[in-house]
């Protein structure tokens, strides 16, 4: 039985799929994917190209190739939201983590571009964790 894997974009226009598994998911923390996701690094999962079916909304997205690098971004036209893209000079498609709606057993592969990941991300531990929105940033 193959795998399944569904996604879509925030405002719901865009709606994907991909079949088979997933080869790799790295957390990449290049200054290209800062900028891409306003982040601290991208969640990206990467499967074979001819995996991934639009199903709705494909003419809503748009991709970005970044000039004289692999670097590119899919994303839905209307609410901006991060989307699969193809990556052909690799033979996959790059599908962004937080894009899917089914649940993915796979643990991340491994962080990359370590050396260039942002100052404010080390030394987590003592950050105070929240389930909800913090009372402070409420009122």
């Amino acid at each position: 039985m193959t795998n399944k894997h569904r996604g879509s974009c925030l405002c719901g226009e865009v709606k994907y799929e991909l079949s088979g598994d997933f080869q790799s998911f790295f957390l990449c923390h290049c200054t290209r994917c800062q900028k891409d996701t306003g982040s601290a690094h991208a969640a990206n999962l990467f499967a074979k190209a001819n995996t991934l079916t639009w199903l709705q909304g494909e003419n809503d997205v748009r991709t970005y190739q970044h000039l004289n690098s692999m670097h590119a971004k899919s994303f839905c036209q209307k609410c901006g939201s991060a989307l699969p893209t193809i990556a052909e000079s690799i033979d996959s498609v790059v599908v962004p983590a937080g894009s899917l709606d089914t649940p993915i057993s796979m643990k991340p592969t491994a962080k990359i571009f370590v050396s260039r990941c942002a100052n404010w991300t080390k030394n987590l531990d003592n950050v105070p964790n929240y389930e909800e929105l913090p009372e402070q940033v409420k009122s």
